[in-house]
């Protein structure tokens, strides 16, 4: 068998999230794993890094796909010409055998994109969270800094039954460009739902609903009624998944 590493951008705005799932085939990758069994006659699987929940956007996911030869040159050009407009295969190449979207990644970049604007544009409003209060960046900054290192994110996240909710976030950046915010979130992994809790308690913090020192509380006290706000799906990317260099 012959392993592929894809890296794939695609517009969540229709779709029930990346995970193929038994009520619906309007997700990621069983439309990426029809499209490619369509090319080469045999059904295959396809594996993510991660699952992007419903209406999230990718512009670099990655996935792998293993089939039982080399395939040719002008496949991507072939799978893009099938798959649709919202979807597109980036980039593939051959990888090492072991090498796995989700297993291998060291770490994963997501950005949250906010419209403050008075009337939301037109033109990003399916890919912007439309919040008009103002916000002190300087306190969203000081909560910042509560949230970098290695935590239990209990309180961050929708999903009780994740056996381990330790996670390890590097950075967050916060950056204000006209009535454009975007948060950008770069760690080893998050849980579901977490960034787009973490950014909604950002975002409480910001408007002085919390102050930075009660999201130093949640994490002490692992309850999610001490976190703040879920933000709508939109406004999310998956920008990009970090593996060992060298490796893939």
């Amino acid at each position: 068998m012959r392993n592929y590493k894809m890296i794939i951008a695609y517009d969540g705005s229709r779709y029930k999230g990346w995970q193929r799932q038994n009520l619906t085939n309007l997700t990621i990758q069983t439309i990426l794993e029809r499209t490619v069994e369509q090319v080469v006659g045999y059904p295959v699987e396809i594996d993510g890094s991660g699952r992007t929940d419903a209406g999230v956007h990718a512009k670099a996911q990655v996935a792998n796909l293993k089939v039982t030869g080399l395939l040719a040159e002008d496949f991507v050009k072939e799978l893009n010409d099938l798959l649709p407009e919202d979807i597109c295969v980036r980039e593939m190449k051959l990888v090492p055998g072991n090498f796995h979207s989700r297993y291998s990644a060291k770490a994963k970049k997501y950005k949250y994109c906010i419209d403050m604007r008075e009337k939301p544009c037109v033109f990003t409003r399916r890919y912007t969270y439309h919040f008009t209060k103002k916000l002190d960046l300087d306190a969203m900054k000081k909560a910042v800094q509560y949230l970098k290192g290695t935590h239990d994110f209990t309180a961050f996240t929708d999903n009780k039954e994740e056996k381990s909710k330790v996670r390890t976030i590097y950075e967050i950046k916060i950056t204000k460009n006209g009535t454009r915010l975007e948060l950008e979130f770069y760690g080893t992994g998050f849980l579901y739902h977490m960034v787009r809790i973490l950014t909604g308690t950002l975002l409480e913090v910001g408007c002085g609903e919390k102050s930075p020192e009660e999201v130093k509380l949640a994490l002490e006290q692992k309850d999610r009624a001490f976190a703040g706000f879920l933000v709508p799906a939109r406004g999310l990317f998956l920008e990009k998944v970090y593996y060992q260099e060298g490796e893939a």
